[in-house]
């Protein structure tokens, strides 16, 4: 894991991945996704920056010729994830450097099982996250139910709504919520990212919707192979102790 300080998407997202040594590996892959955290339609730093994922589309772009796509499956009780993208600026940023948007919600699925898993011992995930390099791009948060949102929580956009909204409460991937940390611990026993950019830029102290942003902005941007390393540096930035975060621990 590295974590580099904040100037710019073009030149911090460089420095952090340079810092991981990323370049050979990004080079040997042939697809790759990134993954944003697009939970609903409200602008950064709620939601990952389209300039952020620029970024690194242009940094992958010098080092490898890997079909490139974007995708997320918005938890927005009333939006899609393609209304989601527009009003973002994903539109635009997939026009400009000719990647395709995926919206998870409806992609084909992949029934998987894991006995291991209390929550969900059966699981439906799209195929194209066992097809591709994932990169997931979440943003600092802080989180009413999961305490902290990281690049863990931020594979819940691989669930689609057709089995997991409903029952407790009106988002799309409302069934997380009625055991949130144990639901992110099986979440990623069938699937975690490949790599992250977390931008802690700003950072959200409060809470994940909204609420106050960190005063002074964090400043940050931390790149790893391990989530729950990633996961547990984003606690410290926000001030909890990831010893008392049992996605965590």
């Amino acid at each position: 894991m590295k974590i580099v300080n904040f100037i710019s998407y073009q030149e911090s997202v460089s420095e952090a991945f340079d810092a991981l040594n990323v370049k050979d590996i990004i080079a040997e892959q042939s697809a790759i996704l990134i993954k944003p955290n697009l939970v609903n339609d409200s602008p950064f730093p709620v939601t990952t920056s389209p300039e952020c994922c620029g970024a690194i589309i242009e940094y992958i772009r010098e080092i490898s010729a890997a079909e490139l796509v974007i995708a997320e499956g918005t938890g927005d009780s009333d939006l899609e994830t393609t209304e989601v993208f527009e009003r973002l600026g994903y539109g635009e940023l997939a026009e400009k450097f000719g990647v395709p948007l995926i919206d998870l919600n409806y992609e084909p699925l992949k029934k998987l099982k894991n006995d291991c898993c209390p929550v969900f011992p059966e699981m439906y995930l799209p195929e194209i996250a066992f097809t591709h390099y994932i990169i997931s791009v979440p943003v600092l948060k802080a989180h009413s139910l999961s305490i902290i949102t990281g690049t863990l929580k931020n594979m819940m956009g691989f669930a689609p709504p057709k089995y997991y909204s409903g029952q407790y409460g009106i988002w799309k991937k409302a069934v997380f919520h009625k055991s949130m940390q144990q639901s992110i611990i099986d979440l990623n026993k069938y699937r975690t990212p490949d790599l992250t950019l977390l931008d802690a830029s700003v950072g959200l102290a409060e809470f994940h919707l909204g609420g106050a942003e960190c005063s002074p902005p964090v400043g940050k941007i931390i790149a790893g192979f391990g989530p729950v390393e990633v996961d547990r540096e984003a606690a410290k930035l926000l001030g909890f102790d990831w010893q008392n975060i049992p996605h965590l621990v």
